[in-house]
């Protein structure tokens, strides 16, 4: 039992003002004495992630009042990175993670709280709070805010994109167009596809501070306000046991969750995210810890847009807690968790109960089984996981590609590189019919000290979409990818371009080489010929002497992260 005095009530001691101001709303004088827990969440009118989380929040209120604590509702909302994609808006994505995160921390530790439940389901807020929970270091779960249902024919919102240039073309109608997006986002939740929200909830439970089962339940099933509820509960018992963060974070705990990632083919997004919130923790994850394991474990999980299936009928084939237990052999079963007991233990807990047996009995409404969601160890989806960093002399410190993602002719690949400063102007050329099959697009100045490190979604979802370059074009970016991305697209490129990366340095026409088997991302030629690596190392470095770097200006918010920001494969945080 935990016998350390609440922080709520040494602060008492000394801020007298205190009790009367909580008295002038929802405390009573017996509240004042109680355990004091922070319920925050990212509720707001932002998009469909965070627009239901109120309900969780009145059942999280609901869970520690009657474990006999006194919640107090704190939100700072997120932003979309469907509504911020394609224009400048998406420059503040990945900083407003590190501001949710430090919002976190100000509201837990300026009253300060004895322990907190937080609810998030977007694709920054997830991995904010959970840096906060890292953080901090009192007893806290995280709620996962659930999917999002499926849309007609299991199509899902990211084929928008696609459809636009359609419209343009003529090859669809505008009715057909604005129809589809009147009915691609049914309910609330998480994208339908295994995109950075969706992989960010099951490394929330992977990592044991989620309860099992927690992670993309659809958000219109009433379990998920009880699984809110019961998250509101066990926080208090967090606190009787003084089971901290710090004793659940562990370096097999991240690479139980590194396990998780790759048997779920999750979004690239993922492996900054991790190593930004291990960073939290003193943990140091290397990213070629998250290449040796994608060697060894498979993808397991059939879900779009790689694969087949919306993630909630992830959830439905039996979620996280199946997953691990196909990966049993391979897990560290005794790390803890927020359950108060291990992997090992909770496995064994899920697999003994009712509940999963019900559950899969949905999938029959889509003439499904749970196999064809979640595939046994001994016969995986893909043979190996979805996540391959590559080196060479474009990337000395690394790049990431979702190679599962990747068509069996793009996993070696060779062709000259259309360079671009932006994504707007390569988005143009595209459209334009600018360029070829067999073009390498290289889009730059995209890193977190440049621009705040933006999507390319627009361009990976328009050479993906596309027939003849989905088989024969690939995209290479110092910027990031939505988890929706498809294609032989590599990102995250270190150092980047403003930093002078060698992809600073990358000549319209130069040969670029793209080898994902042998992990290898490399310039091979310039003007049309072959160069050895001691001739394109003596170019590279001429270049470097007649290179100015640009001189990119930011204020307010973004220029506070543009100027503290870490490289992206060092978790692109300001802390």
């Amino acid at each position: 039992m935990n016998e350390q005095p609440l922080q709520s009530q040494k602060v008492r001691k000394m801020s007298f003002e205190g009790d009367a101001l909580r008295m002038s709303m929802d405390w009573t004088v017996a509240d004042l004495d109680k355990v004091q827990v922070l319920v925050e969440s990212t509720n707001g009118s932002s998009h469909p992630s965070s627009y239901h989380l109120g309900e969780l929040v009145a059942e999280m209120e609901k869970g520690v009042l009657q474990a006999g604590g006194k919640p107090a509702v704190y939100t700072t909302t997120d932003i979309c990175d469907g509504i911020a994609q394609a224009h400048g808006g998406m420059h503040y994505s990945l900083a407003s993670r590190d501001f949710i995160a430090s919002m976190v921390e100000i509201h837990a530790k300026a009253t300060p709280f004895d322990a907190m439940v937080l609810s998030s389901a977007g694709d920054k807020a997830v991995p904010a709070h959970l840096m906060a929970i890292a953080r901090l270091d009192i007893p806290a779960l995280h709620v996962p805010g659930g999917a999002m249902g499926a849309g007609p024919c299991l199509k899902s919102n990211e084929e928008l994109w696609h459809m636009s240039v359609e419209v343009e073309q003529q090859k669809m109608t505008k009715e057909q167009f604005l129809a589809f997006q009147r009915a691609c986002c049914p309910t609330c939740g998480a994208c339908q596809y295994m995109g950075t929200a969706a992989t960010m909830q099951v490394m929330a439970e992977a990592l044991g501070l989620a309860l099992p089962w927690g992670a993309l339940i659809p958000a219109t099933n009433a379990e998920i306000r009880r699984m809110a509820r019961a998250s509101g509960q066990q926080v208090m018992k967090l606190r009787e046991l003084g089971l901290t963060p710090s004793r659940i974070l562990t370096r097999e705990a991240f690479e139980n969750a590194i396990m998780v990632h790759s048997a779920i083919g999750g979004s690239l997004n993922a492996v900054m995210h991790l190593i930004a919130i291990a960073a939290e923790v003193g943990i140091v994850l290397d990213p070629a810890l998250f290449d040796a394991i994608h060697r060894e474990i498979p993808v397991l999980v059939d879900t779009k847009t790689a694969g087949k299936y919306p993630t909630e009928l992830f959830w439905y084939a039996g979620g996280v807690p199946m997953v691990m237990k196909e990966l049993k052999s391979k897990l560290h079963l005794d790390c803890m968790t927020v359950t108060g007991m291990t992997v090992g233990d909770n496995i064994e807990q899920w697999s003994k109960g009712e509940m999963p047996n019900y559950a899969e009995m949905f999938l029959a409404n889509y003439k499904l089984n749970k196999r064809d969601v979640i595939y046994p160890f001994a016969k995986p989806l893909k043979s190996e996981g979805s996540t391959a960093l590559l080196t060479g002399n474009l990337a000395p410190q690394g790049a990431t590609i979702k190679k599962s993602a990747v068509v069996e002719e793009m996993m070696v690949h060779e062709g000259p590189a259309r360079v671009f400063d932006d994504e707007q102007s390569a988005v143009e050329a595209l459209i334009g019919g600018k360029l070829s099959p067999g073009d390498v697009v290289v889009i730059r100045y995209q890193g977190p000290r440049a621009v705040g490190m933006p999507e390319m979604f627009f361009m990976s979802e328009l050479i993906a979409s596309d027939p003849v370059l989905s088989k024969t074009t690939a995209l290479v970016t110092d910027g990031r990818f939505s988890g929706a991305t498809r294609g032989p697209c590599v990102g995250y490129l270190c150092p980047e371009a403003l930093d002078g990366g060698p992809i600073a340095f990358v000549e319209e026409g130069d040969t670029v080489r793209i080898d994902i088997p042998s992990r290898q991302l490399a310039l091979v030629g310039t003007e049309g010929a072959a160069r050895t690596e001691a001739e394109m190392a003596a170019i590279l470095a001429e270049r470097k002497t007649r290179w100015t770097p640009p001189v990119i200006k930011h204020t307010g918010a973004l220029g506070q992260y543009t100027r503290l920001a870490k490289p992206a494969l060092a978790g692109g945080s300001m802390s």
